[in-house]
């Protein structure tokens, strides 16, 4: 039982900093991207009256779209890793 709950404190601990690496090499991505399409900076602060309605709802669309995508294909590409170096079955399989 012990060492169940150790493999489950090193997943966590796996799948946090995977998300966390992913997100941050997303972001960093879409920045450059935005950048280079639009020719300015995306906006640090979407909720700033100063910031154009258009351009706040466009990045803040494409970051969270893209953020919840990255880290589920993160989280999916580790655990296929974790499922097939230890030969089980996933979870959810075992359950049903």
């Amino acid at each position: 039982m012990a060492d169940k709950d150790k493999e489950d404190r090193i997943t966590k601990i796996v799948y946090a900093v995977t998300s966390m690496s992913a997100v941050f090499v997303a972001r960093k991505l879409l920045m450059f991207t935005w950048t280079k399409i639009t020719g300015k900076k995306p906006p640090t602060n979407p909720e700033d009256p100063g910031v154009a309605l258009a351009e706040a709802l466009g990045w803040s669309v494409l970051v969270g779209i893209t953020v919840a995508a990255v880290r589920v294909l993160a989280i999916r590409a580790v655990s296929r890793k974790a499922i097939s170096s230890t030969d089980r079955e996933p979870a959810s399989a075992a359950k049903g």
